[in-house]
């Protein structure tokens, strides 16, 4: 191994990562807790330490270099093995006990929490862990949860907040279905597919329709209050539903539709009453969420599929 690599300074490495990760030294400074210049400074000495110019305004925006996609990749594995050294370090050498209680959607529940709470359990095994499946959003104020993975930020001033993933959705449906009613190459063939969803119809056709789909209340063919339920009926061949590419990826079965149509983003909120992100226990966890749903792909659907991609309803 070369030694000498690792001559550089750490602080200068995490100033970049977070200024890339959050899109701006602004918001990378309060992510930081220092002020703008400091951070500035820090980038401007990894630039000079490296010889390389890692970023570019471009009118307001802040765009990397392309040595700066290729850094960010090394230093983001860093990053996260630097986390995972600290949560270990964590979990063995302080007295953490109790429960936490993360609230997630009960898709999310199903295939991504049993890999993340399997790692907790071996980092921290004296902390029970509580999986609230909702797909409703848990009052943390009211304490129901003391983290929650949510799409979408909350407003409450008292609730810490951290974008922490995004992923994209897409349309999908099932090679059997698609056989059944013909090929879907346009946006006007969706109109004669029978369209699955979940919870409030209104508000289903109105995202579809905003979305450029030409589809009516006519067309929603079920409706459930279960993310798991209603994809299964999807896989089952009863229509088309929106899915997360990094959760629909895992199931081979599934066709993406319209594959050229322009994905919704979908964002990661990782939530944290602010009175419990001093917590041991809590900020353990959430640190530990933070560090899983940061990395370029979830742990758990492909492994997941193993065991359930051939169940059927019988």
């Amino acid at each position: 191994m070369n030694w000498q690599a690792l001559n550089f300074d750490w602080n200068q490495a995490r100033a970049f990562l977070v200024t890339a990760e959050t899109g701006s030294f602004s918001a990378a400074a309060r992510a930081l807790k220092m002020t703008q210049p400091t951070l500035g400074r820090q980038v401007a000495g990894l630039e000079e330490a490296l010889d390389i110019v890692l970023f570019e305004r471009i009118g307001r925006k802040l765009e990397l270099t392309p040595a700066g996609r290729d850094m960010l990749v090394h230093l983001r594995a860093m990053g996260e093995s630097a986390i995972g050294a600290a949560l270990t370090a964590s979990g063995r050498s302080e007295t953490v006990t109790g429960e936490v209680c993360i609230s997630v959607t009960d898709i999310f529940a199903v295939y991504i929490m049993p890999h993340i709470v399997t790692d907790l359990r071996r980092i921290a095994p004296q902390v029970r862990i509580k999986v609230l499946a909702s797909n409703a959003l848990s009052d943390l104020q009211r304490r129901e949860a003391d983290i929650a993975v949510r799409h979408v930020a909350p407003t409450q001033p008292d609730l810490i907040a951290r974008k922490v993933r995004r992923s994209f959705g897409h349309l999908y449906a099932s090679r059997d279905y698609l056989r059944r009613i013909g090929p879907i190459r346009s946006v006007e063939d969706v109109a004669r597919a029978d369209i699955i969803g979940i919870d409030d119809a209104e508000e289903l056709i109105t995202f579809l329709q905003n979305w450029g789909l030409p589809v009516s209340a006519k067309n929603l063919a079920i409706l459930g209050g279960s993310g798991v339920a209603s994809w299964e009926f999807a896989r089952q061949g009863l229509g088309l539903m929106p899915m997360t590419e990094d959760l629909a990826s895992a199931f081979p079965d599934m066709e993406m539709i319209l594959p050229d149509l322009e994905p919704v983003e979908v964002p990661y909120w990782l939530t944290v009453h602010r009175e419990l992100h001093s917590s041991k226990r809590i900020r353990l966890v959430y640190d530990h969420l933070a560090q899983v749903l940061g990395q370029r792909t979830l742990p758990g659907p492909r492994q997941t599929q193993k065991i359930m991609g051939d169940q059927r309803f019988g």
